[in-house]
């Protein structure tokens, strides 16, 4: 079976840093589905709107290891356990396929183009977009579900101090967002030394911290020159 893509996705993560791991983890973060030319017709949507949240099948294109291994090391085990690569939802996969439910906020048809708005992706900036499907709670919620390692490993966010005067560059949507992708603690797993520099592009932004014990600082903000 042959797939191509039918759209590509715009996002503010323009590298795979500071991408949150899961879809929905930071519910503020922006992006768009952009259809690509053969697939404008607005019939190809009619009756989208009407959804709140959509599935997202998608390829992970900033992945470009060759082969995939059975095993691999999530991080949120601190990338030094190992389990299965079907245990996961590790980009390291045989066909490099992602997917991620997201928050549908509107669809714009303008000048013969169709794009969809979405909010909580967890996608980089030009990902391929293989299909789009309505989420339906009544099948696709399971509230009771068990969840693996990940009901006993939970995500520990991080207080983020930023200076108000880097605050004040940016717009109020960008800075809830960054908030949020930043407190997730967007550094790998294996880098958790004291007041290191790290340096997260986001946008038109790169955006500059350290940490220190559970508190993320950010130092600097640098305009991207692009």
């Amino acid at each position: 079976m042959h797939i191509s893509p039918i759209a590509h996705f715009r996002s503010p993560f323009k590298s795979k840093f500071g991408i949150p791991r899961q879809s929905g983890l930071a519910t503020s973060v922006a992006g768009e589905i952009v259809m690509h030319s053969d697939y404008c017709n607005p019939d190809f949507v009619r009756g989208l709107e009407d959804f709140d949240y959509v599935w997202l099948i998608w390829g992970f294109s900033g992945n470009k290891r060759e082969t995939a291994n059975a095993t691999v090391r999530p991080p949120l085990l601190g990338g030094n356990t190992r389990v299965g690569v079907f245990a996961t939802r590790s980009p390291f996969r045989p066909n490099k396929l992602g997917l991620s439910s997201v928050r549908l906020s509107e669809i714009v048809q303008k000048n013969g183009e169709t794009v969809i708005r979405v909010l909580g992706a967890d996608l980089m900036d030009g990902t391929p977009i293989y299909d789009i499907k309505p989420y339906l709670s009544y099948v696709d919620s399971h509230a009771d579900a068990r969840c693996g390692f990940v009901d006993t490993h939970q995500w520990h966010e991080l207080t983020v101090v930023i200076p108000q005067d880097i605050e004040k560059q940016i717009s109020s949507d960008d800075l809830e967002a960054i908030k949020k992708v930043l407190a997730l603690d967007p550094r790998p797993q294996t880098q958790t030394e004291t007041d290191k520099l790290f340096g997260m592009p986001y946008g038109c932004y790169d955006v500059r911290f350290k940490v220190s014990g559970d508190t993320l600082t950010v130092v600097e903000l640098v305009e991207n020159q692009d």
